[in-house]
């Protein structure tokens, strides 16, 4: 008995020991579990669709004619497989843009798909989209204009509830919803309105509390302050919103974030595939390559982003050859580019190291674990071993951010004739960074040299890569 008793103190005292040691003290901002999730995915997909793409606008003038909507081949299924083949975890679908067209059969106005010759106005575009998502395992995701140029009620105190009725039938009616997208664009001669955000935050966590919210400053997500995608060479995940009100996200900190931001609103990248955000014919020979999209891919989710990219059906309800060629493409060079990891298992040595962190976690291909160094080191040395001489030109970094976002300045060293060469630098981390090397550099030994951080130092993952021909050189990026 006495045996059996000990064994049972020491399992415990093991146990216990364990759970103290499973991480190492986070940063006093760090993200929710859906924010953390959110940025996992990397690629969402955006489909502007609704009269706009009838009547061959960008923005509507809200006197559309709703028997002008009529997308007699749409399928679903086929915008999900598209974004599925890129990448894509979330669909988010323009259910009311600023015209007020309601895609789906609201109860509080007429100036829907209800009034529309579309399957005899019994049509319901976001339950299509949602039985399409949930049939590929994708999450659906909701944008509800705030400003609406057809509702009579929109310039008055009714126009709140009416906007909270419809959002309430969006938000119960159809299942899980993984994004609530509330744009705060507005037209110059718009009426006057106050919109009642509160409000409207507080019925999204009431009715769907796992959703991410977006509405130009967080509190879920934050605009990266263009429509680019592009986020900033340094990119916090953090931000102070004291004094940024929705449509008006003018900070300049919206495309670096803040790192004595005392929120974790990571930001969004959003780009269209095509120059405009809803379909026109004239623009099918202005698909973004599948170069372009790659190189957008870098300059987003590679600097510690999520890629907003949005893909706009056509009048008979389906993505655009061109524009799923493309898509195709982006996926076929990221595959290409990082299908191997040439760090992947390689031993590294660290200059400290937090016990029970070990650096192998560097290496394991697994972002969930990570090494730290000592309590308090806010700066470190990590050296990896390739065995011999391997050719690489591309860098990827992460860090376990569900424990905050630390560093703030790093470089990437190789060793050549049996000197340390800079060949790579930044300042954030964050999720992922994503390094494209000049030229390619042949090297057995590489270092991570952590310049700064804010706390205790710790990273997640180290990769290497050859990146696949088709890639071509990076872009120049317009200021």
């Amino acid at each position: 008995m006495k045996i059996h008793y000990w064994l049972t103190v020491a399992s415990m005292m093991y146990a216990a020991s364990t759970l103290a040691q499973r991480d190492i003290p986070t940063n006093p901002v760090k993200p929710t579990p859906q924010q953390l999730q959110y940025q996992q995915q990397e690629l969402i997909g955006f489909l502007h669709f609704g009269v706009n793409t009838f009547s061959d606008r960008e923005w509507g003038t809200g006197k559309e004619d709703p028997r002008s909507f009529n997308p007699t081949k749409l399928d679903a299924r086929q915008w999900v497989q598209a974004a599925k083949t890129a990448g894509m975890k979330t669909l988010i679908i323009t259910a009311k843009h600023h015209d007020g067209f309601c895609l789906w059969p609201s109860k509080y106005t007429d100036h829907s798909v209800k009034s529309s010759p579309w399957k005899n106005g019994k049509g319901d575009v976001v339950r299509e989209l949602t039985d399409a998502c949930r049939e590929a395992g994708m999450k659906l995701g909701i944008y509800l204009s705030p400003w609406d140029m057809h509702e009579p009620k929109y310039g008055t105190s009714e126009y709140n509830q009416f906007y909270l009725n419809q959002l309430r039938e969006l938000l119960t009616n159809y299942g899980p919803i993984a994004e609530l997208w509330m744009d705060g664009a507005k037209g110059e001669n718009a009426k006057n309105m106050e919109y009642d955000f509160e409000a409207y935050r507080a019925l999204i966590r009431q009715l769907q509390p796992n959703a991410v919210i977006f509405s130009d400053v967080g509190p879920g997500v934050r605009w990266i302050g263009n429509e680019r995608g592009f986020a900033g060479e340094t990119c916090w995940s953090t931000i102070n919103t004291e004094g940024m009100a929705i449509g008006k996200a003018d900070s300049k900190y919206l495309n670096t974030g803040d790192p004595n931001g005392d929120e974790w609103i990571p930001g969004e990248c959003d780009v269209s595939i095509r120059p405009g955000w809803f379909y026109h014919a004239k623009e099918d020979s202005r698909v973004k390559t599948p170069q372009q999209l790659v190189d957008i891919y870098y300059k987003s989710v590679g600097r510690n982003g999520t890629l907003l990219l949005n893909l706009p059906p056509d009048q008979n309800g389906l993505l655009h050859e061109n524009d799923v060629a493309a898509l195709r493409g982006m996926r076929e060079i990221l595959n290409e580019t990082f299908q191997k990891n040439l760090a992947l298992k390689k031993p590294v040595k660290a200059g400290s190291q937090w016990t029970g962190f070990a650096t192998q976690r560097l290496t394991d291909g697994n972002a969930d674990t990570y090494w730290a160094a000592k309590e308090g080191e806010t700066s470190a040395t990590l050296e990896l071993d390739l065995g011999r001489p391997t050719t690489f030109d591309r860098v990827s970094l992460q860090e376990p951010v569900r424990l905050g976002q630390r560093i703030a300045a790093f470089r990437v060293e190789a060793e050549q004739n049996g000197t340390w060469q800079e060949v790579a630098k930044g300042t954030t981390i964050g999720y992922k960074r994503l390094l494209r090397l000049d030229s390619p550099v042949t090297a057995q030994r590489i270092r991570i040299v952590i310049e700064q951080a804010n706390n205790t130092v710790a990273l997640s993952e180290i990769g290497l890569y050859q990146a696949s021909e088709r890639e071509g050189k990076p872009l120049a990026e317009k200021k």
